[in-house]
C-alpha cells in the first residue's frame, strides 16, 4: 500500500513515517502543499494522510483541488483543528476520515484498516465479478469458465477501479486521473481500448456505457 504523508512538523513527520514503514507500507513524505501536489502528479497513491495547516497550499485546499480534478484517492486528515466547523470543512473538501491531534497510533492503524476495507485496497483474494467469472487480485487474472486470462498492468488497474466503484458512473476523465500519472495522460480512445479489451473477456453486461457520461460496472 502506497501512502503520501503531508506533515510540516519534521519530527512528527519522521515518527509517523517510521510507524507506517514498520507496518509494511510504502511511504512518501512532503512538508508543504506544493511538494505534495508535485508528488501527486508524478505518482499514484492508495491513501493520502494530510495535515491541514501546512505551507503554500493547505490540506483542505489541496484535497478539494484533487477532487475537482477527479482524483478520488482515499484521504485522512490528521490535524490539530478540532472544532465542528473544521470537521465540516474537512469532509466538505472530500476527506474520508478525520483524526484529531494528539492521537494514538492504534487509532491511526484502525482508521487505515477501515479505509483498506472500504476501498478493497491490497486485495489478497479472488472476487466473483459475474456468474462463472472471477478476478484474482494477486495475479491480475480473470478466471472465466475454467480459462485464465492475464491482464496487462493498465487493464488490471482499470478493472480494479471499476470493482472499487461498482454501480457508480465513471467518466473517462476520472479513469485517466486515477490510473495514469500526469505525464502519461492518455487519450479517450486509449482508455476506451482498455475497456473494450476487458469487455471481450468479461460479460458485455458487466460494463455499461452511459452515453455522453461514462461507464458503470454492474
Amino acid at each position: 500500500m502506497k501512502i503520501l504523508l503531508l506533515e510540516d512538523d519534521e519530527i512528527l513527520n519522521e515518527i509517523i513515517e517510521s510507524f507506517l514503514k514498520d507496518k509494511g507500507y510504502d511511504v512518501y513524505t512532503a512538508f508543504d502543499g506544493n511538494e505534495a501536489e508535485d508528488l501527486l502528479y508524478s505518482e499514484k497513491f492508495d491513501l493520502l494522510l494530510f495535515d491541514v495547516n501546512v505551507p503554500s497550499i493547505n490540506g483542505f485546499e489541496l484535497l478539494s483541488n484533487l477532487r475537482k480534478n477527479f482524483i478520488f484517492t482515499p484521504a485522512i486528515f490528521i490535524t490539530s483543528l478540532n472544532d465542528t466547523q473544521d470537521l465540516k470543512d474537512g469532509f466538505s473538501s472530500g476527506c474520508d476520515d478525520y483524526i484529531k491531534k494528539p492521537f494514538e497510533f492504534d487509532e491511526l492503524e484502525l482508521r487505515i484498516d477501515n479505509i483498506k476495507r472500504l476501498y478493497k485496497i491490497e486485495q489478497s483474494k479472488i472476487e466473483q465479478i459475474a456468474d462463472g467469472i472471477y478476478y484474482d487480485f494477486d495475479k491480475s487474472q480473470i478466471i472465466k469458465n475454467s480459462k485464465t486470462y492475464t491482464l496487462t498492468k493498465k487493464e488490471s488497474k482499470v478493472l480494479e477501479y471499476f470493482l472499487k466503484n461498482k454501480e457508480k458512473i465513471i467518466s473517462l476523465e476520472e479513469l485517466g486521473s486515477n490510473i495514469w500519472t500526469y505525464e502519461e495522460t492518455p487519450t479517450d480512445s486509449t482508455i476506451r481500448t482498455y475497456i473494450k479489451n476487458l469487455r471481450k473477456i468479461v460479460d458485455e453486461e458487466c460494463i455499461t456505457t452511459i452515453k455522453g457520461v461514462g461507464y458503470r460496472f454492474n
